[in-house]
């Protein structure tokens, strides 16, 4: 059966922090707000005058950590007894995914989210991300139901800083190097083939566009180019996250990566970086040593890592057995085209060493 989700609707304009009471009194006038302090400060004063302008009350919740399961349940429980209809969730991919979370355990509750980086596709993706407190990827949870919108504000991202955008750019432009093989043994299948055209569109923008709004993000200008990257980064990566049937096509790079959040050296590293890595490694894997050219490029234009940093202990049975710690499903690994296995991701992992 195909399905596609997607959030009711989806709002982005240059200063919308200003207007976020008038798309929020449609739906409450007491709400919960869940953020962190960076985005709450990003936001503000503008933001609360727009709530208190349009007659809405609010308390406040902040995230310090990981989006956790103690996260997500403490976060619950404020809202229970706050007794509120609507969560509005500001910030990027930990803050909106817990708010996402919490929103799938209480049927009754609406999710607002606003986005203030364009490091993922959170805050459209119908997939919360589930860590530790540590950092260490759990499982990554798919969600039943949907925000009610998504918001952003392209004033906000562009004076964020730009690594955060490259690093969306490059968790977008995956979808198109993991998806894209499984076609080459499934070429009839049309929740595929929709996930594949809308990954190819994004990229198609990072070709036309990338170059032009990493500058614009760089120099803090609103620009055409800054708006079209923006949206592929959310809304693009996001759909094409969203369109499911029965045959699951999980990416195999966010699998590599699921691992990596696993390796406290990597900490600092954003999703993106991450992904950026680890789709290095599977280029390697599928094009028998020789990573794709275009992708390499694209990988050093939007200054991914390449290599891994100094681990501790002796590097090479490290790496070893983060090879063997990387899992991915039988069932899916046969529906690629290139062979999966601990040897081959240990060798792969070992050749990134010689890229520069």
């Amino acid at each position: 059966m195909l399905a596609i989700k997607s959030p009711r609707a989806y709002a982005h304009e240059a200063g919308l922090r200003k207007r976020a009471g008038e798309f929020i009194k449609p739906y409450a006038s007491r709400i919960r707000i869940f953020t962190s302090p960076r985005a709450w400060l990003a936001v503000n004063p503008e933001l609360s005058h727009s709530l208190e302008a349009s007659g809405i009350s609010w308390e406040l919740d902040y995230l310090h950590g990981e989006c956790t399961d103690e996260a997500i349940e403490n976060l619950k429980q404020n809202i229970e007894q706050q007794g509120v209809d609507v969560l509005f969730a500001v910030g990027g991919g930990r803050v909106l995914d817990t708010a996402k979370s919490v929103g799938n355990l209480l049927p009754a509750l609406r999710v607002i989210n606003f986005a203030t980086v364009a490091a993922t596709c959170a805050a459209w993706s119908p997939v919360a991300i589930i860590y530790n407190a540590q950092g260490g990827h759990v499982r990554s949870q798919p969600m039943a139901k949907m925000p009610e919108l998504v918001l952003v504000d392209s004033e906000i991202i562009a004076r964020s800083n730009v690594r955060y955008l490259q690093a969306g750019i490059v968790d977008a432009l995956a979808k198109y190097f993991e998806f894209r093989p499984y076609q080459r043994h499934n070429p009839a299948d049309l929740a595929l083939d929709l996930k594949v055209m809308a990954a190819l569109h994004a990229l198609d923008s990072y070709r036309q566009f990338g170059a032009a709004a990493v500058l614009a993000n760089q120099q803090q200008q609103v620009t055409p180019e800054l708006i079209k990257v923006i949206d592929a980064n959310i809304v693009l990566a996001g759909l094409a996250n969203s369109v499911r049937d029965v045959l699951p096509t999980p990416g195999f790079a966010h699998a590599i990566h699921n691992r990596l959040t696993d390796q406290p050296e990597l900490h600092q590293w954003l999703h993106g970086e991450k992904v950026g890595y680890s789709l290095l490694v599977q280029s390697l894997i599928e094009h028998d040593g020789v990573p794709d050219a275009e992708l390499l490029s694209l990988l050093r234009q939007y200054a991914m890592p390449l290599q891994l940093p100094a681990l501790e202990g002796e590097r090479a049975q490290r790496i070893r057995k983060i090879a063997q710690q990387i899992k991915f499903p039988a069932a899916s690994a046969a529906r690629l085209p290139f062979a999966i296995s601990a040897t081959a991701l240990e060798q792969a992992l070992l050749a990134t060493e010689n890229i520069f």
